[in-house]
């Protein structure tokens, strides 16, 4: 494959993987609308971090363990599913206690590792699109993917923060259910 394809490739797959990341992000952001530039882009690094290595992990199992990956493809969704369904879940019931009204961090750093491989539980399957590809140029396609992921999500961060300050006490109870929708999203169409 010829190197400026090859790098337009890497840039595409990490946008389309990012759009999970994207709203989580976005929910996260509109959960703490007082968030400070470290953390937004500590968020965005988290999952740009997730989005880097599961390829990686994903051209490993393509590669060398091919019979081990087979098994375990039909559970992603589901494990993907129940993350956010939990995160979500927790989000909703805190907005309606009314626990969401004072401001505190969108999550945890447990929580924001359960939602970094809840989202990028997909990106493991990135894996057979690059397994053809040199260990150094997947991974320079990963750190591509991670780059544009770590863009896309800081600007949801940032957006979700605009709109939660609008948003005020529902904020929590919209993040969540955005959650539990990108869990219900990843189940249909795996």
């Amino acid at each position: 494959m010829d190197g400026s394809l090859w790098i337009l490739n890497s840039m595409l797959l990490g946008a389309g993987l990012a759009m999970d990341a994207f709203s989580v992000s976005l929910a996260n952001g509109l959960h703490e609308s007082g968030m400070k530039r470290g953390r937004m882009c500590a968020i965005a690094g988290t999952f740009a971090a997730f989005q880097t290595v599961m390829p990686l992990i994903g051209w490993f199992l393509v590669s060398m363990l091919m019979h081990v990956f087979r098994v375990v493809d039909p559970y992603i969704p589901w494990v993907a599913f129940g993350l956010l369904l939990l995160i979500g879940g927790k989000m909703i019931l805190e907005g309606i206690r009314g626990e969401g009204e004072t401001e505190k961090s969108a999550v945890g750093f447990g929580g924001l590792m359960l939602q970094g491989i809840a989202t990028s539980i997909d990106a493991l399957s990135v894996g057979f699109t690059i397994a053809d590809l040199s260990p150094a140029r997947a991974a320079a396609s990963s750190l591509i993917i991670g780059a544009v992921t770590f863009a896309i999500c800081l600007a949801g961060v940032v957006l979700g923060r605009k709109l939660g300050t609008k948003l005020a006490g529902s904020a929590s109870v919209l993040g969540g259910i955005i959650l539990v929708g990108i869990g219900i999203e990843i189940l249909l169409t795996h």
